[in-house]
């Protein structure tokens, strides 16, 4: 720890910038990981299990009831909207699917695309305080005395070194969670397409199973 502190004061004016973009990284991180992992995510086969159970069971409210338990989830709130339109034709069940996943998916894929962007721009603010840094120290030894020489071209190349270091410092862990969030944000969305065509063919089934096959028989109400 004390040798960060040390480079941040070392590394001259360049170090501010790179702080602001890693205090940026970890507050969009932090907040797509309470989202993405804590309430945009759910355990897709359990709650697919239940919902299939409930379905085929015939009980209808009771799998409206699950999905509006998990309201911040995404998938729940795509089920309910095939649900909500069960006896609705099969086309319009797919469009309230569709519309349903195009709702979520912006509140899924915000600010995600920021983090590759603030390692980039944390990589060249680093590059850039190296380059301040080198021509610091060229200045120096080109115009200092032969006793200062020494110690403003060591003080220059310290400026370049700790910019670069806490330039990648910062851009490295930035890509390793950007690349962590991407791959569980593109889960939650396969996961959508992949359990709402499962849900449209559930219903479709049953529609079907409720339907008369074709030349049989109409049996009279009882009492008739």
């Amino acid at each position: 720890m004390q040798f960060l502190l040390d480079g941040f004061e070392k590394g001259g004016l360049f170090m501010w910038p790179i702080l602001l973009c890693a205090l940026s990284a970890i507050t969009i991180a932090f907040e797509r990981l309470l989202f993405i992992v804590f309430r945009a995510g759910i355990h897709g086969p359990n709650f697919m299990g239940q919902v299939q159970r409930l379905m085929l069971d015939g009980d209808t409210d009771a799998a409206l009831r699950l999905c509006n338990a998990e309201p911040a989830a995404a998938l729940p709130r795509v089920i309910k909207a095939a649900l909500l339109r069960a006896d609705r034709p099969e086309a319009e069940v797919r469009d309230a699917i569709d519309e349903a996943v195009l709702e979520v998916t912006p509140p899924i894929n915000r600010w995600l695309a920021f983090l590759p962007m603030i390692a980039n721009v944390s990589t060249l603010i680093g590059l850039l305080g190296t380059i301040h840094g080198l021509i610091q120290a060229f200045e120096g030894v080109g115009q200092a005395d032969a006793v200062a020489r020494s110690q403003m071209l060591s003080s220059g190349i310290a400026v370049a070194m700790y910019a670069t270091f806490f330039g990648l410092l910062v851009s490295i862990p930035t890509l390793v969670v950007h690349g962590m969030l991407a791959a569980r944000a593109n889960t939650i969305l396969d996961e959508l397409d992949h359990y709402g065509l499962k849900m449209l063919n559930l219903l479709n089934a049953l529609r079907a199973a409720d339907e008369p096959a074709p030349g049989a028989p109409v049996l009279p109400f009882p009492g008739r």
